[in-house]
């Protein structure tokens, strides 16, 4: 066996355990996994084992499902370029630009929001962990718990995310901010109300 078969099967015999990881690091059970992705519970549970070898095919809509580029679903070697080049995605008209690359733990994004967005009357939501944003550039409006509060560039917030909570941009211009969040984050709950403490 070539040092670059040798290679190729490590890697390919670390994708079941790294599956599993991904999966559980964002509260899915396979069968919720199995919905999103067409795959049965059986091939999905034999690929975490390392009972059946993954193909492309499969591989694909996995990271789709997880919303990873497919080198890192599959924990691919590192290139050796430390530059970060993810892909933006749009999510409700906000343009989310990840800062890192590891699924699990701390996360960091760019956030553009659009002029005036959200439209409609506030939605406060809660979750579980804890917020940090910084504002690069525009304005954006805060609503936590009793506060309101509108944050300029160069300024910061952080908050439990149990304490009812909003943010958007008021402006006529795009508001840009960075934000750190772990995975929870994506558990949010909405409430339409702000009475209390969310438990």
């Amino acid at each position: 066996m070539t040092p670059d078969e040798s290679g190729l099967d490590e890697v390919l015999d670390a994708v079941g355990p790294r599956l599993r990881e991904v999966r559980r690091q964002r509260g899915a059970t396979l069968a919720q996994l199995s919905e999103s992705t067409g795959i049965s519970v059986s091939t999905l549970s034999r690929l975490e084992s390392g009972r059946r070898r993954p193909t492309l095919e499969l591989l694909l809509l996995l990271a789709r499902a997880h919303q990873l580029p497919l080198d890192e679903l599959v924990g691919a070697p590192e290139t050796g370029d430390p530059r970060i080049h993810q892909r933006p995605v749009i999510r409700n008209g906000v343009t989310i630009i990840p800062l890192t690359r590891r699924p699990g733990g701390l996360q960091a994004y760019k956030q553009v929001y659009p002029p005036h967005w959200p439209r409609g009357e506030p939605r406060r939501q809660v979750h579980d962990g804890y917020e940090w944003l910084y504002v690069l550039s525009g304005r954006l409006r805060l609503l936590l718990g009793e506060h309101d509060v509108v944050l300029t560039p160069g300024e910061v917030a952080e908050f439990d995310t149990h304490v009812p909570h909003w943010f958007g941009n008021p402006s006529d211009e795009p508001t840009e901010i960075v934000s750190l969040f772990g995975p929870q984050g994506e558990r949010a709950h909405v409430r339409t109300t702000a009475r209390g403490r969310h438990r």
